[in-house]
């Protein structure tokens, strides 16, 4: 079942549930980001019916229990709630005491499911995709800018056909990777809320039949469909501030796995750039070397 159909689905078999499923539908359909986190006993109680009769209205909608109804409203909520309901749920789950802890536990936590789901073969052909590639395009925006910005730093000392997408608007994006073609590649990165560009970026690039490699939070992503390869990283913190770190994590991966294989390119790289850095003192010297500032 597509979660996006969800709430669609339960309005259109109200008819047919019972006094008590009616109670259950009519909960989630108006408070879906707080259903979402509760367990089937929590729910039962608060729309005023057994947890059995919960049970029962998950298998009605066709699934197999509780859980999976619970799993396709947390895909559900990735996409749809505002920054206020983020605030909200993040309220109800981390509370006011303690946050530093909870929050590096939870962001902990990511970073570990993402090392479980994250498929090898996909991470390795995403290295050799990247190490092929003709132009490399980098598309990642409102907060995945962030991301973006950082494998392109990194990915121009090793290649020197990088393209960091910087946009204002959808046709300056269009401007700037309307020369892709078969031999290019497209890394996208979006999560919840998906940037609407972003997947427009990567329409474009399957119209030109170039590479799309997706950087993204789950299979049901919009991102995923017309991707070639899609690298999943949780993020799934319901909060106003997007939880990034599995993500930075998976591509300080890619950056160290492309670099591997470039060794020997890269320490010429930096040979040369030691040499600059030290002759415009680009970097504090270290202890034991001069430096007369004033007379710079």
């Amino acid at each position: 079942m597509a979660t996006q159909d969800l709430l669609q689905l339960m309005e259109s078999k109200m008819s047919g549930f019972s006094k008590g499923q009616k109670l259950i539908a009519d909960y989630i359909m108006h408070n879906y980001d707080k259903a979402a986190f509760m367990t089937a006993s929590k729910l039962g109680h608060i729309a005023g019916v057994s947890e059995s009769t919960v049970v029962r209205f998950a298998t009605e909608l066709g699934f197999d229990g509780y859980p999976g109804l619970q799993k396709a409203l947390g895909e559900l909520i990735r996409n749809r709630l505002t920054a206020v309901q983020r605030i909200n749920v993040t309220s109800d789950q981390i509370g006011t005491t303690d946050v530093l802890d909870r929050v590096l536990t939870m962001d902990i936590d990511k970073i570990r499911k993402t090392l479980e789901e994250t498929s090898r073969e996909d991470f390795k052909a995403a290295v050799h995709a990247f190490l092929n590639a003709k132009n490399i395009y980098i598309v990642g925006l409102r907060s995945a800018s962030m991301l973006a910005s950082f494998i392109g730093f990194y990915f121009n000392y090793i290649f020197d056909n990088v393209h960091v997408i910087n946009v204002s608007g959808a046709s300056e994006m269009f401007e700037q990777i309307f020369r892709m073609d078969e031999n290019d590649l497209l890394f996208a990165i979006s999560f919840p809320r998906y940037s609407q560009r972003t997947i427009k970026a990567i329409k474009y690039a399957k119209t030109k039949n170039a590479k799309v490699i997706a950087l993204t939070d789950s299979k049901l992503s919009p991102l995923s469909p017309d991707a070639d390869i899609t690298l999943i990283a949780r993020s799934d913190m319901a909060s106003f501030v997007d939880s990034l770190v599995a993500p930075l994590s998976l591509v300080n991966a890619l950056l160290v796995a492309v670099g591997m294989e470039k060794k020997a390119e890269i320490s010429e790289v930096f040979t040369n750039l030691e040499h600059i850095w030290e002759e415009y003192d680009v970097y504090q010297k270290a202890e034991g070397k001069t430096q007369n500032a004033e007379s710079i």
